[in-house]
């Protein structure tokens, strides 16, 4: 048996084990039952092109493209060790991710969204639904709803997650209500988690833009997770694209520990 150096960390609700050994499986250590617990596993290691690498793996053991409150926690983690650095920058498989940490708010430039596709009619359950989508990292379809709180978010997130629309590689799942003219509540289902999360900041980023893209919004966005944290979505739109996408919301580290493999 050996024992592996861990650190546990929670961004907005979204938990993760974050560790710069390359051996952990993630299917084990996030089991919260038999193992640390988490909604997500982060693997730090050296880069050539930034500052770290960041793998994300997530609980079902599937590897991310990206991450959006993962990256926010790989960057308090990374300036923490680097003697409360303030910036850093994170190389990820959607592309190098520059963050900004200011005690324990981090804000992370998001690499440019694509594929935006609005009003796409599902049928799901036999009930027709009025999607969209975008990719902000990893694919998003964003679904605007009343009365959130009364949404089976498992059940017609999975059921959508892995509709033929967005087949093969499936889709993130977010129903959101609008709170304010620049302001949103959100409530996601995660690809690879395979549920409910308290927050996602690739879908909250999703949610925001494509809210403000309906509704002619500038600049910020506001977005209530189901941790009750507030996120801040920044953003210039020209024309149907976005640019200089950034996220910010708060990081923590919650323990350390060793894990036994």
């Amino acid at each position: 048996m050996r024992a592996v150096k861990f650190t546990k960390m929670v961004a907005s609700g979204n938990d993760f084990v974050v560790t710069e050994n390359n051996t952990l499986s993630a299917k084990s250590v996030c089991d919260r039952k038999f193992g640390i617990g988490a909604d997500g596993l982060l693997v730090l290691g050296k880069s050539r092109v930034a500052d770290i690498r960041m793998r994300i793996f997530n609980a079902d053991g599937s590897e991310a493209e990206m991450c959006g409150n993962g990256a926010r926690c790989a960057a308090f983690y990374a300036a923490s060790q680097r003697g409360d650095a303030k910036k850093i920058s994170i190389e990820t498989k959607a592309g190098i991710i520059n963050a900004e940490v200011n005690k324990d708010i981090v804000k992370i430039k998001m690499t440019e969204p694509k594929g935006l596709n609005l009003d796409i009619s599902i049928k799901v359950n036999d009930r027709d639904l009025r999607a969209n989508f975008i990719n902000t990292g990893v694919p998003h379809t964003v679904i605007f709803v009343s009365g959130i709180d009364r949404i089976d978010v498992d059940s017609i997130g999975r059921a959508i997650r892995y509709h033929k629309r967005f087949s093969p590689a499936g889709t993130n799942v977010n129903f959101v209500e609008v709170l304010g003219k620049d302001a949103i509540r959100i409530r996601t289902y995660e690809r690879g988690v395979e549920g409910e999360t308290l927050a996602c900041g690739t879908g909250s980023t999703a949610a925001a833009l494509i809210f403000a893209f309906k509704n002619n919004v500038e600049n910020l966005v506001k977005v209530r997770t189901e941790s009750k944290e507030v996120l801040k979505v920044y953003f210039n739109q020209e024309k149907n694209k976005f640019k200089d996408v950034w996220l910010e919301g708060k990081a923590k580290i919650v323990y350390k520990g060793e894990y036994n493999v």
